[in-house]
């Protein structure tokens, strides 16, 4: 997969794009796409979400937006 963060998602197309990890949709130049990484067993692991709502649905993106809150 092409790195979809390189260039601001500029010449990622679908077939190379992310997917949301809660729906499924495919996440092309999107101002909400959020992505979730956390250090898991030594390993950086991430996550894509089209929106906040999705973020907010999954279970890893729901820990890690508290996390964030909390350390605020």
């Amino acid at each position: 997969m092409v790195d979809p963060t390189s260039d601001l998602g500029e010449d990622v197309n679908e077939d190379d794009a992310p997917e949301c990890a809660t729906c499924g949709t495919t996440i092309v130049q999107s101002p909400t796409h959020r992505v979730v990484t956390w250090v898991e067993d030594g390993r950086a692991r991430h996550r894509h979400f089209c929106s906040e709502a999705c973020l907010a649905d999954d279970e890893v993106g729901a820990d890690a937006s508290d996390a964030d809150i909390d350390a605020a």
